[in-house]
This record gives structure tokens, sequence and C-alpha cells, in this order.
């Protein structure tokens, strides 16, 4: 069965720092183009950065940009997302998906995702 892990979400103070990890199972992902999305409460489900299946192809939104990176190593079958600076604002339930009809385009909306792994809560205090 496939699966989707997240891990390394937790506590932070405003302008520290986290990795988030992404465990793949149950099938070959590594030709699947991977995203991070984020929901905080009453919001909905936010792109956050996504990267095609050789990890060569990267975006990331605007509101992360210059602070968050993505990246994967298809040999561990994982996906990361490396947070500096984080700030107050990027408290959220942090999911990982992967989207089995894109290699090289990042597809930004969540409905190009098939399969979502159970999320990391990201907490982060002022």
């Amino acid at each position: 069965q496939a699966q989707l892990v997240e891990s390394g979400g937790g506590l932070v103070q405003s302008g520290g720092s986290l990795i988030l990890s992404c465990a793949t199972s149950g099938r070959s992902f590594s030709n699947y183009a991977m995203g991070w999305f984020r929901q905080a409460p009453g919001k909905g489900r936010q792109f956050v950065a996504g990267l095609s299946w050789s990890g060569a192809i990267t975006n990331v939104a605007d509101a992360v940009k210059g602070r968050f990176t993505v990246s994967r190593d298809n040999d561990k079958n994982a996906v990361y997302l490396h947070m500096i600076s984080l700030r107050p604002e990027d408290t959220a339930v942090y999911y990982c998906a992967a989207a089995s009809r894109n290699r090289n385009s990042i597809p930004k909306i969540s409905e190009e995702y098939d399969y979502w792994g159970q999320g990391t809560q990201v907490t982060v205090s002022s």
C-alpha cells in the first residue's frame, strides 16, 4: 500500500528552523513530482513548495520564498522541506503529496496530487 509519512514537525520559536521529512513506501514515487502543502486552522490547504521527479526543477510559494527550500533523495525514497527564519504565520499542519501524472511540472493545486501523508504539525511561537 502506497504511503507517505511526514516527520520533523514541532514547536519552534520565531526565527528558528526545522527540516520536515517525507518517507515514501509501498510503491516507487521516484518518477512523480512531489509537493508540500500546509493548512492552518480555518484555512484551506496552501501550496508551499514542490519539485520535479529528479529534483532539478523546484517551485516555492512566494510566502516562503527565500526561507524554505525543497529537496528529495530518490535513493532514500524521501522528500524534505528545509525551513528557516520561521514566523508565527507559518504555523500549520504540513502535508507531503505526490502527483502521479506529473514528472517535470509541479502542480500548485491540491487536486492534482493523488497521494497524501497524514501531516505533521509545525507551531511557531512569537
